[in-house]
């Protein structure tokens, strides 16, 4: 089932057609009423009537996530304020929060997408759907809930957090799609065993899960363990909120909504553009969004772009499953490594709950790796010896994984912290010893 057949299956050379007509649209709107832009472009030599082609973009300079917090708060709205009808902000965490501001059509437009999004998880108005993600600045809640009642769904608006509840709801209303982040999901099947709920209790046939790295593996044990179709949606606060792309149930890459935004993949170190097929870090620019049109934005997230139609039928452009960020990269002992690399080790070893935490430390000159891991109540109640081998095991699998040798604990089963947003899994001492 298509949500919107004529967007999601242009042919190449319309797709292209109104991708530039909308992208010298923006650039010309990003000029005439955004100062940042302005500046930016006339500092880069470059203006709206340079932009002849696609391949013109790569003279546009980029928006970095630093650009945006320097506009706060409302330095990037390209409208009136008395146009913005909701404003979004990311967390800020690291500085400043970065915001969003929309108008009542960037509202329509994210509807829009999330609506194909939910379609492509098999959604329609007969479904209900269990909308785990944090309302409020946060942009999860809402843009699901947008795109929910776009399709005529059931929405069930119970935000995250309060698991027993959640359980209770997931029974009573008969919850068909779940959306929330991945690691929340699995800690959802993990309280629903423990309160020996199972699979026929509960009408679950699909989730919708995002805002965090995850791994195929990850989705095994999601579909295994609460018996549904488990696919990726990816989304940025800067750039709209959760529907910039989904899986279909194709299960291989996410669909970018490709006729509102914009992908280029640059070379980290060059920053100049790599052809389809080659990972790199992910760019995107608006094409249609009123309130805060953003140029050439550097995500961070590292993936690549595969172009050609899909089995389902669209021909949106795809991304493969992003595997780390430019920035949340660790580098140990001069090694690059991404934490779902080492997830990804993890859950091909059988015995092991997939809860788990990464240290680094640096006691003494060189950087240490811990990975502590939670172990089945079987495991751990099992002969010493044993548990020595397992551990050596997982150690061996880390390493194959990742090419440098880590510490592996393992720990009671729930001990670690559970989350119920997105999951802390890498806890850095080594700024904390300098």
């Amino acid at each position: 089932m298509i949500w919107n057949r004529e967007a999601e299956c242009m042919t190449a050379g319309e797709m292209e057609e109104l991708q530039l007509k909308r992208l010298q649209e923006v650039v010309k709107r990003a000029y005439e009423n955004v100062p940042y832009y302005r500046k930016a472009f006339d500092d880069a030599g470059v203006r709206p009537e340079d932009i002849e082609t696609l391949q013109d973009i790569e003279k546009l300079p980029f928006t970095s996530k630093t650009d945006l917090r320097d506009a706060y708060p409302f330095g990037m709205f390209a409208v009136p304020d008395d146009d913005i009808v909701e404003i979004h902000t990311t967390s800020g965490t690291t500085g400043k929060p970065t915001v969003s501001g929309y108008t009542q059509n960037d509202i329509e437009l994210w509807g829009e997408v999330v609506a194909r999004a939910l379609v492509m998880a098999g959604g329609d108005k007969k479904d209900k759907i269990q909308n785990c993600y944090g309302y409020g600045l946060f942009t999860g809640g809402m843009g699901v809930h947008y795109g929910g009642q776009k399709i005529g769904a059931t929405v069930i608006p119970v935000s995250a957090g309060n698991t027993m509840r959640q359980i209770e709801i997931m029974q009573d209303f008969d919850s068909t799609i779940l959306t929330c982040t991945p690691s929340y999901a699995m800690y959802l099947a993990e309280v629903l065993e423990n309160q020996g709920v199972g699979h026929d209790k509960i009408s679950l046939k699909a989730g919708v899960f995002g805002a965090e790295m995850w791994t195929e593996e990850m989705r095994a044990e999601i579909e295994k363990r609460l018996n549904i179709d488990a696919l990726n949606i990816y989304g940025l606060t800067e750039i709209i909120g959760p529907g910039v792309a989904q899986e279909c149930m194709v299960k291989d890459g996410l669909h970018i909504f490709d006729d509102h935004f914009y992908p280029e993949i640059i070379d980290t170190q060059t920053l100049k553009a790599l052809p389809a097929g080659e990972k790199g870090e992910l760019v995107l620019t608006t094409l249609t969004r009123e309130g805060m049109p953003v140029i050439r934005f550097r995500t961070r997230d590292i993936t690549a772009l595969r172009y050609g139609q899909c089995e389902c039928g669209r021909t949106n452009v795809k991304m493969d499953r992003i595997t780390g960020r430019s920035d949340d990269m660790l580098k140990i002992r001069g090694v690059i490594v991404f934490p779902s690399q080492i997830e990804r080790a993890l859950l091909k070893i059988e015995g092991l709950e997939p809860q788990y935490q990464i240290i680094v430390s640096r006691p003494q000159q060189l950087d240490e790796l811990e990975v502590q891991v939670e172990a089945s109540p079987a495991l751990f109640s099992d002969e010493v010896k044993y548990v020595e081998e397992v551990k050596k095991n997982i150690e061996q699998h880390i390493h194959n994984e990742i090419g440098i040798r880590v510490n592996v604990t393992l720990v009671e089963p729930q001990s670690l912290p559970r989350s119920e947003g997105k999951a802390v899994r890498v806890i850095d001492k080594r700024e904390l010893s300098k």
